[in-house]
């Protein structure tokens, strides 16, 4: 019997890209298949306390083994921002991933240096231990937006040496290089062992 996870979102892009790394080594379980339709608190200042603050949540409340992340743009010439503030970076009450595409390339007009990465953190507690998992990719923030695939900094984000954006690579290729896929990747074999 494969083991079952809860993955804390309900974001279906992120649910999708997870699902697709993780294959058919384990179940998971969304936040609707357990019931939950709860907004879950990110407060924390460290995409490592939110991602352990999300996993909390739902292994307090359902008792279930989960799995939550946190991810962070951290843009070299903007001293690291957006970081954990990623999602609502443009405005704080509310994740706009257009108008946060549109704030860093107001923020980045004319900076020559572009450098940046992704960076995402999952929080595992399995039988009530909590174990952390981080995944990066280096890159640069392109000029304008390219390619139509992914979501939101997709069209802005390069990883190093691809020339393309993740949205232009396509979502095969974005999972394969991921930081996201990074880290479940470490989760994953942290979890076959």
């Amino acid at each position: 019997m494969k083991q079952k996870l809860v993955i804390a979102t309900n974001n279906p892009h992120k649910l999708s890209e997870i699902s697709a790394v993780v294959g058919d080594r384990f179940e998971i379980l969304s936040l609707q298949d357990i019931g939950c339709h709860d907004d879950i608190p990110e407060t924390a200042e460290t995409l490592e306390e939110n991602a352990l603050q999300k996993a909390r949540y739902i292994y307090e409340r359902y008792g279930l083994d989960v799995f939550a992340d946190d991810t962070g743009l951290e843009v070299v010439a903007l001293d690291g921002r957006p970081g954990v503030r990623t999602a609502r970076y443009a405005y704080p009450d509310r994740n706009d991933p257009e108008a946060n595409v549109a704030k860093i390339l107001k923020e980045m007009d004319g900076k020559s240096d572009r450098r940046a990465q992704f960076r995402t953190v999952v929080a595992l507690i399995l039988k009530g231990e909590e174990h952390l998992f981080e995944g990066k990719v280096e890159g640069y923030i392109a000029t304008e937006c390219r390619g139509t695939e992914g979501f939101g900094y997709d069209p802005l984000f390069s990883p190093e040496e691809t020339g393309k954006t993740f949205a232009e690579l396509g979502v095969a290729v974005k999972n394969s290089l991921s930081h996201r896929a990074r880290a479940v990747v470490k989760l994953c074999e942290f979890l076959e062992v």
